[in-house]
């Protein structure tokens, strides 16, 4: 083999190998691969998890600090935690705030912005978030959250860019209560790599999140705008109407 071509083809398995390794696929997207035992659920001292065996392949933070440990099957009434609920998680009915149980299969994550644990008066936000390469036909990222009632500020997005979640239904979770499927349109950034985030804000209270089930989807979703205007055309259509009866004799 000549020279010049030993060389392109050293190019391109180097560029093939580069490229292989960058595609770098997002993992636990479902928080199915814990490997955890068992734990009691809402105790005065709670149960302390490394994350890496809660969450595999996810980073999080409180305030900004990254952590390196979770709670399982507990959460505090008003300071900043992340938590994994499972296996095994009860449903206790209604009882705030451990009442919903796991939205789908044997865990779920739990985002609760709220009191600096590091002390301080101003409340902090939570996050969790991974690098890894959207699929080259993604349109939508899809998930399921529960929030409760007003205390439900949360955000996602892609490499520092703020995406729009759309509520696509209510759906009920394994133990019947109704959580929302909720997609963002992430067809700008199919094929990159970057990092996914999402994360509990802290407003005027503490804010809750049940997070599951994630999942990116060559279904596209529509933008919260069109949801606006297709309700003004909607009453623009209904006035017309009514103005056409008014009219006629």
């Amino acid at each position: 083999m000549k020279t010049s071509q030993l060389l392109a083809a050293c190019s391109i398995a180097l560029v093939a190998s580069y490229s292989a390794q960058a595609q770098t696929p997002f993992e636990d997207l479902d928080f199915e691969s814990a490997t955890l035992s068992p734990a009691p659920v809402n105790v005065p001292t709670p149960t302390f998890v490394p994350i890496a065996s809660a969450l595999p392949g996810w980073s999080a933070s409180i305030a900004g600090v990254p952590v390196t440990q979770v709670q399982q099957n507990s959460c505090d009434g008003g300071q900043a935690t992340i938590d994994i609920f499972g296996p095994n998680y009860p449903t206790l009915g209604n009882e705030y705030p451990f009442g919903q149980g796991t939205i789908d299969g044997n865990y779920t994550v739990f985002l609760q912005s709220g009191g600096n644990p590091q002390g301080g008066s101003v409340g902090v936000n939570t996050s969790i978030w991974q690098t890894g390469t959207v699929p080259a036909n993604s349109q939508s990222l899809e998930f399921q959250a529960w929030t409760y009632s007003y205390l439900g500020a949360f955000s996602v997005s892609f490499n520092g860019n703020s995406l729009s979640p759309v509520v696509l239904s209510s759906v009920a979770n394994q133990s019947g209560i109704p959580v929302n499927e909720y997609g963002v349109n992430i067809a700008q950034y199919a094929g990159q790599t970057g990092e996914l985030e999402f994360t509990s804000i802290f407003t005027d209270a503490p804010s809750w999140t049940e997070l599951d089930d994630i999942t990116f989807s060559p279904n596209a979703v529509p933008e919260p705008n069109t949801f606006v205007l297709t309700g003004i055309s909607g009453i623009c259509f209904a006035f017309y109407r009514w103005c056409h009866r008014r009219k006629t004799p």
